[in-house]
């Protein structure tokens, strides 16, 4: 069998060889525990400022005393002393090794090598090693481990990439996440910021008094957005399956079944294409709340928004920068946020008046203005084409919090019609999008109850399927059944998780919120 390219390194080789020099010392190059005393975060955060003592001090003894673990990132030898660099988690800590006083766990007495000439001959960049000794500060204040003993916690076999030349392709980075994260420390803090809103967003709910719920990601029907699936096949009962591509479905069945509030944070699963905003596989939060509607939705939506800033950066501002670091955007996420139907938002931002508009005028601009296929839209009803002129020529404009109300009745099957009666015989339903920099954030209706309507608008979805619409909702009858049983009026909300990271970590690319994006494989 052919060796995979990275055996192939010589740097591989020249590691392999040292692996096999360190065993023949008695030293195990992977030993079962190492237990810190500190994190290296906590040590430069508890000493920040503070005076340990000197180097003479640590060598007596007379200084604290901890034990911590990293990755080696530098080292360099200066004679009677060594002097070294550990990360962990993105924080670095300077290390000092000496020749009389260091020592290395597990390696014997009389050795060919001295404790000071193992760790310059064996050890290289990018091994995990623990180290335990006396803190001081060299004579410009740096924070330094005088270290008393060295255990080799994790032999490597290749060589760290080079920061600056090694590791500037952003699909390698992407693709090997787990170099990303060492090379480029501050990948890390954006991580730790999603966990946080995460953290937030469960707290946030669950104070509303909403329950957290779990439902199956491998379905039967897939179902709850307009979205070509993705497929599977379930062995032990020889039939197909599909993998989610909402949550909205199983969680309306729970509204049924007497769950008044509850939310789930999961990943659904969108057979669709990839960009900037785009990942076939990402996170969605979705929540509802039985005797609530949209309205009460949008003011849940904007105290979310609100409270996540004011958590994470003690201020409703939030200044929006472009790749090079320059300002571009200063978004005020304080609520009220401004609302807009489709059609005064095409009026304001588009200074198009769809209400002068005949069909054919519509089909015309969006042919002319968004090269859309003038067959796709052959026989489209004319609220589709309204919600395509906003998307080509309104959206993009909506760069403060707005949202957007009153969505006619044809972009979704599964939303109440207006209570408002014009509006309603205008055919516009109780929905909003919420969008901010031109992209969507979020997506609430006020859910639509009524099982006879239910099925007609599922029939009609239906029926554009069997015509090749392959996005198109499938008539779903354990559905309609559960909604038979009776839901009390609800509002609902969805939100895409990894744009809202993107966000609030000023992100540019979803890519870079997500540890594992979908990458097309290399070679």
């Amino acid at each position: 069998m052919e060796k995979p390219d990275y055996q192939q390194h010589e740097e591989f080789r020249l590691r392999s060889q040292k692996l096999a020099d360190i065993r023949q010392m008695g030293v195990d190059p992977y030993p079962p525990i190492f237990q810190p005393t500190h994190e290296v975060y906590q040590l430069q955060s508890e000493f920040l400022g503070k005076d340990v003592g000197s180097s003479d001090d640590a060598a007596a003894g007379t200084t604290p005393f901890f034990k911590v673990a990293g990755r080696l990132v530098l080292f360099r030898s200066m004679g009677k002393n060594a002097f070294a660099t550990i990360q962990d988690e993105g924080s670095r800590i300077q290390l000092m090794f000496n020749r009389d006083l260091t020592r290395v766990e597990g390696l014997k007495e009389g050795s060919e090598l001295s404790p000071i000439k193992f760790i310059e001959k064996k050890i290289d960049l990018g091994d995990i090693i623990g180290v335990e000794g006396h803190l001081f500060r060299t004579h410009v204040g740096e924070l330094t481990l005088y270290v008393k003993n060295i255990t080799l916690l994790c032999k490597t076999l290749l060589p760290l990439p080079d920061k600056h030349s090694g590791l500037a392709d952003k699909g390698t980075r992407y693709r090997k996440r787990w170099l990303d994260l060492i090379v480029h420390p501050d990948v890390q803090h954006t991580f730790k910021l999603r966990s946080r809103i995460l953290r937030f967003i469960r707290n946030y709910f669950h104070d509303r008094g909403y329950q957290e719920v779990e439902t199956p990601i491998l379905q039967n029907l897939y179902g709850g957005a307009e979205a070509r699936p993705f497929t599977s096949h379930l062995n032990a009962l020889d039939q197909g399956m599909y993998l989610r591509i909402a949550l909205e479905i199983s969680l309306k069945k729970l509204i049924v079944g007497g769950l008044h509030r509850i939310f789930e944070i999961g990943k659904v699963f969108r057979n669709e294409g990839l960009d900037r905003t785009h990942n076939p596989e990402f996170t969605m939060l979705e929540a509802y709340a039985a005797y609530t509607d949209y309205n009460d939705m949008m003011v849940l939506t904007e105290t979310l928004f609100e409270g996540l800033a004011l958590d994470l950066f003690g201020s409703t501002e939030l200044e929006i920068t472009d790749e090079a670091g320059n300002p571009m955007h200063l978004l005020e996420l304080k609520a009220p946020w401004k609302r807009l139907s489709m059609e005064s938002a095409l009026s304001v931002y588009a200074q198009i008046d769809v209400a002068k508009l005949s069909d054919e005028e519509m089909r015309s601009m969006l042919i002319e203005h968004a090269k859309i296929d003038p067959k796709e839209l052959k026989n489209v009803a004319r609220g589709t084409l309204i919600a395509k002129l906003f998307g080509e020529f309104a959206e993009k404009h909506l760069i403060q919090p707005h949202h957007i109300i009153d969505h006619p009745v044809e972009t979704t099957p599964l939303c109440k019609l207006h209570r408002d009666p014009d509006l309603r015989k205008a055919g516009l339903v109780e929905r909003f999008e919420t969008f901010i920099l031109g992209h969507e954030f979020c997506n609430s209706y006020t859910e639509l109850n009524d099982p006879q309507l239910q099925r007609e608008l599922l029939e009609e979805q239906a029926k554009k399927k069997e015509a090749g619409d392959e996005e198109a909702h499938p008539l779903d009858e354990e559905f309609i059944e559960a909604v038979c049983q009776g839901m009390p009026p609800t509002g609902g909300l969805g939100i895409g998780i990894d744009r809202l990271v993107m966000l609030f970590t000023r992100a540019h690319s979803i890519r870079d919120v997500l540890f594992f994006p979908i990458m097309k494989p290399e070679g």
